[in-house]
Formats: C-alpha cells, sequence, structure tokens
C-alpha cells in the first residue's frame, strides 16, 4: 500500500461518520468511504453496501467499542465476505477529553496497520471450544478483560467481550494453537 495515496486501491471502506472519512482522506486522498451515520444504520445504507459489494471489495473499519462492534455486525450479516479493519483502543484514543474513542483519532501509521492487516469470515469452522477458551483465562476472572484485549493487538482482531471475542476468533478462523500461542506470548 502506498503510503500517500489508495488510488489503486480497489475498495470501499464502511465508517460511522463524517470524522472518520475526513481522517482517513487527510492521509489517503483517494479512499472512498461509505458513512454508516451511528450505529442504527438504515436498511437503505445496508442496501447500498451490499449492491456496492458486488463489484467492488468492502472493508469494514469501525471505532473499537459497542457501536462499532453493531455496526460490523450489521454489515457482516449482509456483506459475510466483508474484510475487517482494527485498531486497538490505544490507538483509537482520543487526545481531547470528553470526546469518545474512534478512527478519527488514529495515527497515519495505525490507519496504515489496520489497513494492510485484514482479516475475513473464514468458511472452516474453527477448533476453539468454549471450554479451551476459558482454560487460557479469555473467557471470565480477574485478568481475562485485558489478557482478550492484549491477545487482540497480538492477533491484529481487535477487542471484545468474552462473547464478542470468541466469536470473533472462530469467523476469522483463528486455530487453537494460534490463540494459545499469542496468549502464551502476551503473559
Amino acid at each position: 500500500m502506498e503510503s500517500n495515496n489508495i488510488k489503486h486501491f480497489n475498495a470501499v471502506v464502511i465508517v460511522e461518520g463524517r470524522d472518520d472519512t475526513k481522517r482517513l482522506k487527510q492521509f489517503f486522498p483517494g479512499i472512498e468511504t461509505i458513512e454508516t451515520n451511528g450505529s442504527e444504520v438504515s436498511e437503505q445504507t445496508l442496501a447500498e453496501i451490499k449492491n456496492l459489494a458486488q463489484k467492488r471489495e468492502i472493508i469494514v473499519f469501525t471505532d473499537p467499542d459497542y457501536n462499532g462492534e453493531r455496526i460490523r455486525r450489521l454489515v457482516t450479516a449482509v456483506v459475510p465476505t466483508a474484510k475487517q479493519a482494527f485498531i486497538t483502543r490505544k490507538e483509537g484514543e482520543p487526545t481531547k477529553r470528553g470526546n469518545s474513542l474512534g478512527v478519527e483519532h488514529a495515527s497515519k501509521e495505525a490507519l496504515e496497520r489496520a489497513l494492510a492487516d485484514l482479516h475475513e469470515s473464514q468458511p472452516e469452522p474453527s477448533d476453539i471450544t468454549r471450554e479451551k477458551y476459558f482454560a487460557l483465562g479469555l473467557g471470565m476472572g480477574p485478568n481475562a478483560r485485558k489478557l482478550r484485549e492484549q491477545v487482540g493487538i497480538e492477533l491484529g482482531i481487535g477487542y471484545g467481550n468474552a462473547k464478542q471475542f470468541l466469536r470473533r476468533l472462530r469467523m476469522f478462523g483463528i486455530t487453537y494453537s494460534q490463540l494459545e500461542e499469542a496468549v502464551n506470548h502476551v503473559k
């Protein structure tokens, strides 16, 4: 990926709002986006995304928070082949107090990394069982949240609560051995 221009980038990036679009275009002037205007994605927007997916690649790039996850689920339900880009919660932290976490606060380097490290749903079922997941300490316990966050960074798949994170691991076809290796690496 060229750092100053993504004109060759034949994808449409789904973002939450104008500030996300503005931030991406600041570093990648040729990038195209569709804004969902928040987590209540309209049927019209979903239909537009679904139609566009027949001609172009779709990348979902939303904030690392609850609303961002909701948008990911809605878009992925209509476009199962959509690729996913993630920034970490730290990369999305606002510089001004009172602003919310988001793509609009990420650095150029974080945005480049996220757009270069795309993930997509895998048709093959994952071998991660609920029992194995919990045995690694990712499901519950005093350190589970922090461990999920660190493992999400290690695997480049973002953060989620216990249920969301397990679903994401399975969706992206992460194997148990990959997960175990990531857990051991961050401990």
